[in-house]
């Protein structure tokens, strides 16, 4: 009995949780963003990222080259957002990449996720992309590049396969008291 006890009771205090607030490097509080404490952000000091997002557990959040997640994005699970990649530099180079002080084929370059963007489980970011706002990345997609406003992009490596207004449409017909402040975010210009 002790034992099922001390069990679960572990079970409970190591398990993934959603944290809820984050601080930015300037010391603004986010109350609204929630980072699962099973996610790993490395440099979050060169982290811009807006309140309501959420990032759930089992994710790589690089931000050593310079990342920008903004307001209301949405990163599911085991995903990787990327600002450098070592493995071109490592296969050309071999064991003389080690101390090298700029071996070929190292790529840092700054990531920006635009607002309210849904990045789908098991995909990958690569290092200098650009996502759109109101985009929509199916699971297991590998993104390199720019993806433009509202499009829905899946595949390896991504394709646009369709728009995100168009999906919404339907429902925003079911739910017309929503039109509003959809279309207010919707047409607000600007980025992350």
């Amino acid at each position: 009995m002790l034992r099922r006890l001390l069990n679960a009771l572990w079970r409970r205090l190591s398990s993934p949780r959603m944290l809820y607030g984050w601080r930015t490097a300037d010391g603004t509080w986010l109350t609204h963003t929630r980072i699962s404490s099973a996610t790993h952000v490395e440099a979050p000091a060169s982290l811009t990222i807006g309140d309501h997002v959420y990032i759930g557990p089992f994710n790589l959040i690089d931000a050593s080259g310079g990342l920008t997640i903004g307001e209301g994005v949405q990163v599911t699970t085991h995903c990787a957002l990327l600002t450098h990649s070592s493995h071109h530099a490592l296969r050309r180079a071999g064991r003389a990449y080690w101390g090298a002080a700029n071996p070929a084929g190292y790529v840092r370059a700054a990531t920006a996720i635009d607002a309210y963007s849904f990045i789908g489980p098991h995909s990958v970011i690569a290092p200098g992309s650009r996502i759109g706002r109101g985009v929509l990345v199916r699971a297991f997609s590998y993104v390199d590049g720019e993806v433009p406003d509202f499009a829905v992009v899946a595949g390896q490596p991504a394709q646009v396969v369709g728009d995100t207004r168009q999906i919404d449409e339907a429902w925003l017909r079911a739910h017309p008291q929503a039109r509003a402040d959809y279309d207010a975010w919707v047409q607000r210009t600007g980025g992350a």
